[in-house]
């Protein structure tokens, strides 16, 4: 009878636990907790992702992502300047006080990225979705390399920790080695099939950049990959320590063609956050020119490279003046120095040059229109890899045909991806193009070829987009240093920093090497690492980086 009531009161229990388990779903479905996890679609996550690459528009806020940066940087590497004198970046100076001002790929990798790409590596696997789990990878891999590139010390092993208020910064080594350990993670989930991967539910969240091709982002990874080791070129033991093989490796197994190119794209709506940052919708870059630097090398004007030769792509990625020629500005000092005639209109091809307003008619070229696709990695720029690393080992054959190949791949693409509003008479034929490659001051013998060609050429391919692996190949060579293979004049031949009164006061008479943290969380909130690491020092911006010491 004490077993039978038992059993009665278990049995009793069980469905009463059952009836105050459906009755708490019931409650839960019409009364959500706002505090709970929700799961969201990780469809919908990737596309914002992918435009935080660029330039993250969210309601939460703005200006996450390179092209940011990416104005301040290419004053430094004198891809443009602004039509004003003493400005403060075309002297190589720091962010200015209490601004976010570079703080753009910090605030990407953390915020724009940050938990975004967590949840989509958490819910992809939860979900058996594969694909997007490699992709979360490869857009993580992607922040620390360039987060690292640009700022050194970063907060690495504690970051997106919520319970901490305050973090410990990694250093620049801690980066690359997660970096590249990353990238092999992120290969392996984008080589696992099966579950509910499928490049048609990867091109909903995808179809603004690979369109859900899994085989293009593993090449993206590829690049990555390439980049980290060739970034190391100026270190002593790169050409005896496996990692010019390695750059030249991954560079292989990389973007081979122009349709690999991993391009972030735009509906171009009438909306801000559809159209280029750099375009005539938005409007940000009225006050820009082309630096004179750039203008010199593809006008032939450059005294030590490529002197005498008008390169084809001017008319593609420049602006002519009146007079029909190439010209730009010194970053420093504005318009001083140019007559009327040789003053260069805007990227927008407004008639009046010293407008800082767009045509009524969409005039743009290359990446200044309002949907111009952004590469964040080329071909091009994969064979200029494998031309610098393979002449550092010595092998010259290999050196000029990936040289030559990363000259012809860049000719491509701007006559297939930017072919607008180019004059009639200055479209690159076939037979232009293999006249330029065929002129020996271009493309020289195998023997005679210099790192002056590889690094002035990629210069060229990477203009204007590739602004921060420039900076990089810049800070490689410490801006002016001489070839080392050939001893006779700087890598950079013809570049010119700032200096004396030209150089900005708190310079100290030195070249700028890094971008502080971002303002707004960092020196709000992390001060006491700021000290560590002397981030509150003036000329914090010109401690040299471990990517470019010996």
């Amino acid at each position: 009878m004490k077993n039978k009531l038992f059993n009665a009161l278990i049995v009793i229990g069980f469905g009463s636990t059952l009836l105050m388990a459906s009755c708490k779903k019931k409650i839960d479905d019409a009364y959500l907790n706002p505090n709970a996890t929700v799961v969201e679609p990780i469809e919908t996550i990737l596309p914002g992702v992918i435009g935080g690459f660029t330039y993250f528009y969210s309601t939460n806020g703005t200006g996450y992502g390179i092209q940011l940066d990416a104005t301040f940087i290419g004053r430094y590497i004198q891809y443009w300047g602004l039509n004003s004198s003493g400005e403060n970046y075309g002297q190589m100076g720091p962010a200015t006080p209490a601004s976010d001002n570079t703080g753009s790929v910090w605030a990407a990798a953390y915020f724009g990225h940050g938990q975004n790409v967590n949840k989509i590596i958490q819910w992809g696997i939860e979900q058996q979705k594969w694909d997007y789990v490699g992709v979360g990878w490869a857009v993580r891999a992607w922040d620390w390399l360039e987060l690292t590139n640009e700022y050194s010390d970063g907060i690495l092993k504690e970051a997106f920790n919520t319970s901490l208020q305050q973090f410990h910064y990694d250093t620049q080594p801690d980066f690359y080695d997660s970096c590249r350990a990353i990238c092999f993670r992120s290969l392996a989930y984008l080589n696992t099939t099966g579950g509910n991967a499928s490049q048609a539910n990867l091109a909903i969240g995808d179809a603004y950049f690979y369109n859900g091709d899994v085989n293009k982002w593993k090449k993206f990874v590829y690049g990555i990959l390439a980049r980290s080791y060739i970034d190391l070129s100026n270190k002593a033991i790169f050409a005896t320590n496996h990692y010019a093989d390695s750059a030249i490796k991954y560079a292989n197994l990389s973007l081979a063609t122009n349709d690999d190119n991993a391009l972030v794209k735009l509906q171009g709506l009438s909306t801000s956050a559809t159209d280029n940052y750099y375009g005539p919708f938005r409007g940000n870059i009225g006050t820009f020119r082309q630096g004179g630097y750039i203008a010199d090398l593809m006008q032939g004007a450059n005294p030590g490279a490529f002197t005498g030769i008008i390169d084809p792509r001017a008319w593609y990625m420049l602006r002519e003046n009146l007079n029909g020629t190439f010209k730009g500005f010194t970053p420093w000092l504005g318009t001083s120095g140019l007559s009327a005639n040789d003053y260069p209109p805007n990227f927008w091809g407004h008639p009046t040059p010293t407008s800082t307003a767009a045509p009524a008619v969409e005039a743009g070229r290359y990446l200044f229109q309002n949907v111009s696709p952004w590469p964040l990695m080329t071909a091009s720029e994969m064979q200029f890899i494998i031309a610098e690393a393979a002449l550092r080992k010595g092998d010259r054959a290999t050196a000029l045909t990936a040289y030559t190949n990363g000259i012809s791949l860049n000719f491509d693409m701007l006559t297939t991806t930017y072919p607008q509003n180019i004059l009639a008479a200055h479209v690159i034929t076939p037979a232009i193009k293999a006249a330029y490659l065929a002129n020996t001051a271009i493309v020289p013998a195998a023997s005679d070829l210099t790192l002056t060609h590889v690094m002035l050429q990629k210069y060229i391919a990477l203009y204007g987009w590739g602004a921060q692996e420039t900076w990089v190949d810049m800070r490689k060579f410490h801006y002016t240093d001489i070839d080392p293979i050939t001893n006779v004049h700087q890598v950079y031949v013809g570049f010119t920093p700032p200096s004396g009164i030209n150089l900005f006061s708190t310079n100290n008479g030195k070249l700028v090497y890094r971008f502080r943290p971002r303002y707004n969380s960092e020196y709000l909130y992390d001060v006491p690492e700021l000290t560590r690491i002397g981030a509150e020092n003036a000329d914090y911006n010109t401690l040299e980086m471990w990517f470019s010491q010996h």
